[in-house]
């Protein structure tokens, strides 16, 4: 009983960490349509705060041991990926 409650936990912990990263590629992307261009410094103190945020949520849940260290970096990665891709696709526009 216990196992599985810890499973459920580490299932809800990155499920929620997940919809945080998308959350900040909805936002950026948003950003990128309507408001500024990705050189704006205004875009990269949105991009630098929310990164570093996620980084830290990432963080805590692993120290908690409810994320392996490994996903938390993949789910990073992957989001930096998403956005790197999103910012080369604007770009050139």
């Amino acid at each position: 009983m216990a196992s599985e409650t810890r499973v459920n936990h580490q299932e809800k912990a990155y499920s929620l960490l997940k919809a945080d990263a998308d959350k900040i590629l909805r936002l950026i992307k948003v950003q990128m349509d309507n408001l500024t261009m990705p050189q704006c410094p205004l875009y990269e103190e949105v991009l630098d705060t929310q990164m570093f945020g996620l980084s830290r949520e990432i963080d805590f849940a692993v120290r908690l041991g409810l994320v392996d260290e490994i996903h938390g970096k993949e789910l990073l990665d992957s989001l930096e990926k998403e956005l790197s891709t999103l910012h080369d696709a604007f770009i050139k526009e």
